[in-house]
C-alpha cells in the first residue's frame, strides 16, 4: 500500500486546521483579542466588561471550561436579536453586561470524569447584571437602569430546557428575553 498520498492528505488537513485555528478568533472569552462589544449598525448596542471578572469565571470550580468558547458574544448577539424585534421604531437601546453567572455549575467532587459537566440544580440559577439606556427617536432617555440584577430562580421549571435542550445558553437567553418583555412590552410582530 502506498502511504505517500495518505500522508500528504493528513499533512494537508493538519495545515488547514492550524491555519483555520489561527484565524478563528479567540478560544476563550477572556482572551485579550476577544471582542468586548457587538459591532455593526443597529438600534441595539451591546457591550460587556472584562469577562475574567464575571462571577461565572471567578467562582468556577472549573475555570478552563467556564472561560472556553465565545459564549459572552453569543449571549450579547441573542440579546440584540431579541431586542431588535421588540424595539419600537426610532428608539435605541444601549446595554452593557457587567456580570454573568451561567445556569448550573461544575461539581468536581463527583470525580475527574465529570469535572467538565455542567450540573443543573435549583441552587445554580442563571444571573446577569447589566446597565441599560433606552432612548426615544429624539435621543431623550425613556428609561435607564444601573446594576439591574436578573435572576432566573425558576429556570428548571419553566419548560425552557424541554424546548431547546441543544442550546447551552438557553437559560440565560430566556432570562434576557423575560427582561426585554418587561422593558419593551409591545411586540412589533
Amino acid at each position: 500500500m502506498n502511504r505517500k498520498p495518505l500522508l500528504a492528505g493528513a499533512l494537508s488537513c493538519l495545515m488547514l486546521l492550524v491555519a483555520g485555528g489561527a484565524s478563528a478568533g479567540p478560544r476563550t472569552v477572556t482572551a485579550p483579542d476577544a471582542p468586548r462589544a457587538l459591532t455593526g449598525d443597529s438600534p441595539v448596542q451591546v457591550s460587556w466588561t472584562d469577562p475574567a471578572q464575571f462571577t461565572e469565571i471567578r467562582s468556577s470550580s472549573n475555570r478552563f471550561e467556564a472561560q472556553s468558547g465565545n459564549w459572552v458574544y453569543q449571549l450579547a448577539d441573542a440579546l440584540r436579536k431579541s431586542a431588535v424585534k421588540r424595539l419600537p421604531p426610532g428608539q435605541t437601546l444601549e446595554v452593557q453586561i457587567t456580570d454573568i453567572k451561567r445556569a448550573g455549575d461544575f461539581e468536581p467532587q463527583h470525580g475527574p470524569r465529570t469535572s467538565d459537566i455542567r450540573i443543573m440544580r435549583d441552587v445554580y440559577p442563571p444571573r446577569i447584571t447589566l446597565d441599560f439606556t433606552l432612548r426615544d427617536a429624539n435621543g431623550g432617555v425613556v428609561q435607564q437602569g444601573k446594576d439591574v440584577k436578573l435572576v432566573g430562580m425558576n429556570y428548571l421549571h419553566n419548560g425552557v430546557g424541554l424546548r431547546s435542550d441543544s442550546d447551552p445558553l438557553r437559560y440565560e437567553e430566556q432570562l434576557l428575553d423575560e427582561w426585554l418583555r418587561k422593558l419593551l412590552p409591545t411586540d412589533r410582530r
